[in-house]
């Protein structure tokens, strides 16, 4: 009755999905549109291709990095100290002449 009312459905291709994990998706396209290459797995998450002997690995995932270490991969410890002393100088001339540091 349903199909009926609405008329007929427009034709759909299955592909299969695989990822890492070993799972299989199945979503639905239209017979005319265009099949992506990889599609996310809904299960894990991880990205997910039709090869089902070769599936895509995993990202690699990378550690948070605090700003000190991003700091630390520009500066060596002789720049930083160079860089510091300059700083306190500054700071303590500023004290000197009356100056509101706050």
């Amino acid at each position: 009755m349903g199909e009926a009312e609405r008329g007929d459905a427009a034709p759909r291709l299955y592909v299969s999905y695989f990822c890492s994990n070993g799972h299989e998706t199945r979503p639905a396209f239209a017979a005319e549109a265009t099949i992506p290459e990889s599609w996310d797995c809904p299960r894990c998450g991880l990205p997910a291709n039709t090869d089902a002997e070769n599936p895509p690995p995993p990202p690699k995932i990378q550690p948070y990095k605090t700003h000190l270490a991003y700091v630390k991969e520009r500066r060596s410890d002789a720049e930083a100290k160079a860089i510091l002393a300059e700083a306190l100088k500054m700071l303590r001339t500023r004290r000197k002449n009356g100056e509101v540091i706050y």
